[in-house]
C-alpha cells in the first residue's frame, strides 16, 4: 500500500489530487490518503448545493464551498478534521460496501483506546455520537473510499455553516443527515495534538511504522492543477449539478415595500421567476423576470443581468444591489 499526503489544504486541489490518483495514476496497489481542508463544505455528488448550507454564513467566513464526486450528504471540514482516502483494486461489483472500508481505519483507532463502533449507512461513532462519515464510488474496477475524522474541530461553526436558513426552500435533492457529533480528541486515554494523531493512525494503518509518504512529481502535480481547474474551481460543477428546487423569499424594503420572489432553479440557473408585493413602478416587472431567465444564481451573473434595466423604474427605491442581494442570499 502506498502512502501518500496532500501538499495542500485546499479543498478543489485535494479532491483533484483524489481524483487524479483514483483515475489515472498507472499504480496498481492500493493507496492510503491522509489530508486537510481548511474551512470547506463538501458537497455530495448528487445534493442540492444551495439547500445544504448557510450562504450568508459560509461567505461571511470565507467558507469554500465544493462538490465531490462521492454520494452522500454535505460535511464540514477544518484544520481540527483530517480525512483519509483509501484507495483500492479488484471490486468488479457496483454495490457499495461503506462498511468494510471503514473497519481497518476503525481497527486502528480501537488500537490507539477509542471506543469506535460503526452504525448507520457510513458512519463511526464514539458514545452514539457521530465523529466520521464517510462515502465511496466505484469506477473500471476500482474503488474510491474516503471519510472525515473529526479530531478538534470547531462544532459550532460545523453546525452554523450546515443549517440552512427558514427561506421556504423546497427541494428535491437528497438531504444531509445530522445527527449529534463529536471529537475524537475527547476520547483519546492521553492528550495528543492532531499531529500526532496523524503519526499514529498512519502507523497502525501500515501495522506498526508508515513508510515515507509518495512524494508528488512535477508531472502530478501540474496534472491536479489541469483537473482542479476544469472542475472543481467551476461554479458549473460546484453549483450548476444542483437538481431543481424552488425558492420563496420576503422582504421589506424601506421606501419600496413588501417582495415577495418566487424562483425555480434547475442546475444552478434560474428557470423561472415571479416577483410580487405592494410595491409602486413605472414599468412591468415581468420585463425584469424574462431578464433573469437562464442566469445563474450567483451574485456576478444576477448583477451582469441586471445591469442594463432601470430597476428602480419597476421598483421604487429599490436599488440594483439591493434586488442582487435579496435574489442570491
Amino acid at each position: 500500500m502506498v502512502y501518500g499526503i496532500s501538499p495542500s489544504t485546499d479543498p478543489r486541489f485535494n479532491l483533484a489530487m483524489e481524483q487524479y490518483l483514483f483515475e489515472e495514476e498507472p499504480r496498481k496497489g492500493p493507496w492510503f490518503l491522509l489530508w486537510q481542508n481548511d474551512n470547506a463544505i463538501i458537497v455530495g455528488r448528487n445534493q442540492n448545493t444551495e439547500t445544504e448550507l448557510d450562504g450568508d454564513y459560509t461567505r461571511a467566513r470565507g467558507i469554500r464551498v465544493v462538490r465531490r464526486t462521492t454520494g452522500g450528504g454535505a460535511v464540514y471540514h477544518d484544520l481540527g478534521n483530517l480525512n483519509f482516502t483509501l484507495i483500492a483494486e479488484g471490486r468488479s461489483s457496483a454495490e457499495l460496501d461503506l462498511h468494510l472500508f471503514c473497519q481497518p481505519v476503525a481497527a486502528a483507532l480501537k488500537r490507539l483506546g477509542v471506543p469506535v463502533e460503526i452504525g448507520g449507512r457510513n458512519d463511526m461513532l464514539i458514545d452514539g455520537k457521530k465523529f466520521s462519515g464517510s462515502s465511496q464510488r466505484i469506477w473500471k474496477g476500482r474503488v474510491l473510499h474516503h471519510g472525515t475524522l473529526l479530531f478538534d474541530s470547531d462544532l459550532t461553526v460545523l453546525s452554523r455553516a450546515l443549517r440552512v436558513p427558514p427561506d421556504k426552500l423546497l427541494q428535491k435533492g437528497v438531504a444531509s443527515v445530522r445527527g449529534r457529533v463529536t471529537n475524537i480528541k475527547d476520547y483519546l486515554p492521553q492528550a495528543a495534538a492532531l499531529e500526532d494523531f496523524w503519526g499514529l493512525l498512519a502507523d497502525e494503518m501500515f501495522g506498526g511504522k508508515a513508510p515515507p509518504p509518495y512524494r508528488f512529481t512535477q508531472k502530478d502535480l501540474d496534472r491536479i492543477q489541469e483537473i482542479k481547474a476544469s472542475r472543481y474551481d467551476t461554479w458549473e460543477w460546484n453549483y450548476g449539478q444542483s437538481p431543481e428546487y424552488g425558492v420563496k423569499k420576503e422582504a421589506r424594503v424601506e421606501g419600496c415595500g413588501k417582495l415577495e420572489l418566487q424562483l425555480r432553479v434547475t442546475k444552478g440557473r434560474i428557470a423561472g421567476c415571479r416577483i410580487y408585493g405592494d410595491f409602486f413602478g413605472s414599468r412591468d416587472s415581468a420585463e425584469v423576470e424574462q431578464a433573469l431567465l437562464g442566469c445563474p444564481l450567483e451574485e456576478t451573473a444576477v448583477e451582469k443581468a441586471l445591469e442594463p434595466l432601470p430597476v428602480g423604474e419597476y421598483f421604487h427605491n429599490l436599488t440594483r444591489e439591493k434586488l442582487t442581494e435579496l435574489l442570491v442570499r
